[in-house]
């Protein structure tokens, strides 16, 4: 459909202003008019400043305390696992499940910062490093010929 054609004595430059309240006079419902409307209602609740009012918790979350005792309710296992493929994630979990079901009081955290690419690791926390497979390429053949039953065993032996 061609456009309608304009009046001779009215000019093409019109106001933000005058568009909205044109358009709130009017009864038809328009994508701009509705647009129009939640700016002016965005910029009456804006602040001085223009920030808006988000919740920031200040204080960062603190990492569980660390107590240097030797005894099995201090012991904390850091399992890392790369993100890369769900094999690391089953495992992981199979090592987790076993550790805390094998061992009363262990405490054992998955990738508690961000994992290392292609990496398997399970450690002591600030100690001692029970399994460490470092850039493994695909298809991850020494992770996944590795008995997780034999390996849950041995870290028990070493933690008790």
């Amino acid at each position: 459909m061609a456009p309608k054609r304009r009046a001779k004595g009215s000019g093409t430059t019109t106001t933000i202003a005058a568009a909205a309240a044109a358009a709130a006079a009017s009864p038809r419902r328009t994508r701009s008019a509705t647009a129009a409307g939640k700016r002016a209602a965005a910029e009456e609740t804006k602040g001085s400043k223009g920030k808006s009012k988000a919740f920031v918790d200040k204080e960062p979350l603190a990492p569980p305390p660390i107590s240097s005792g030797d005894g099995d309710a201090s012991k904390t296992i850091i399992v890392e696992a790369c993100k890369q493929c769900n094999s690391f994630k089953t495992r992981a979990i199979k090592v987790k499940d076993g550790l805390e079901s094998a061992v009363p009081g262990v405490t054992v955290t998955i990738n508690p910062e961000k994992p290392r690419r292609g990496c398997f690791e399970i450690r002591e926390d600030g100690g001692e490093v029970f399994v460490s497979l470092l850039d493994m390429p695909r298809p991850f053949k020494l992770m996944k010929n590795l008995d997780m039953d034999e390996v849950i065993v041995d870290i028990v032996k070493k933690i008790s």
